[in-house]
């Protein structure tokens, strides 16, 4: 889930001395504030619902809070997290795009749009979201965009860029875990491979084993020469995620193997 924070935004009535607003303005303040506050509550609700899995009731909470305020960006958010994992892009689309235009400098609204653009091919269109994430001073983990950035243009099959990218996500954040696989790929596509066993070490430091990390990994030490290392890796796909794509492909290729012997 790419829901990075969640800080809602709080309505401040601020009077100076002197001010002395008008009755009608005072009420309409407080309705604005009491719909805000409505559509937080809902967000928070539906978020703890999207996260449990109880994805109906947390549709319910998440349109009942935009009914309250159409532009209370976290709820536009949530949402679209929720229509992303039940496959509706159309509407998932629209609300990381209308977070986006709500909080036009955002940088957490930015990465999450760039995030959905790079997962739909649109990589040159990601890019440019990702930029702007970046740039935006007060965001607080600008190193993920960078990351999703690096990755996108990994996809797009700019390998030099996501490198110079990548690199520049780990400078910020030296123990990301996603930066170093990814970084451990780039390498390995690139011939290096004692720099993508370095890279891979440290993420298997950082981060517990997955089947891409493993099938990677075993691929790096069949490059160095290393059986003892492919052996470890191989025992490990194929034990911690027998069902994963990747141990499938490595079963077939070893039963391959052994009708060939």
């Amino acid at each position: 889930m790419r829901l990075e924070h969640f800080l809602p935004a709080m309505l401040l009535a601020l009077c100076i001395a002197g001010c002395s607003p008008a009755p009608g303005g005072i009420k309409k303040e407080s309705a604005a504030s009491r719909r805000q506050d409505a559509a937080r509550v809902h967000t928070d609700l539906g978020q703890q619902y999207l996260v449990q899995g109880r994805l109906e009731l947390a549709l319910e909470k998440l349109q009942k809070a935009l009914s309250y305020d159409s532009s209370y960006v976290d709820a536009h958010t949530v949402i679209a997290v929720l229509y992303e994992r039940i496959g509706d892009d159309a509407n998932a689309e629209q609300h990381y795009r209308r977070a986006a235009q709500l909080r036009p400098k955002g940088g957490a609204e930015l990465n999450n749009y760039g995030t959905f653009l790079c997962g739909t091919g649109r990589y040159d269109e990601a890019e440019g979201y990702f930029q702007r994430a970046v740039a935006d001073p007060f965001y607080r983990t600008p190193a993920v965009a960078l990351a999703n950035s690096g990755s996108c243009l990994l996809k797009a099959g700019h390998r030099d860029a996501a490198e110079k990218v990548l690199r520049q996500a780990l400078q910020r954040d030296p123990a990301n875990a996603a930066t170093l696989l990814q970084l451990a790929h780039v390498s390995y596509e690139s011939g290096d491979y004692f720099s993508a066993r370095g890279f891979m070490q440290r993420h298997e430091a950082a981060a517990p084993a997955s089947a891409d990390a493993l099938m990677l990994g075993r691929n790096i030490e069949l490059k160095l020469g290393d059986a003892r290392g492919v052996g470890n890796y191989t025992r490990k796909l194929l034990q911690g995620f027998p069902e994963s794509r990747e141990a499938q492909s490595l079963n077939v290729a070893i039963q391959r193997d052994a009708k060939t012997r």
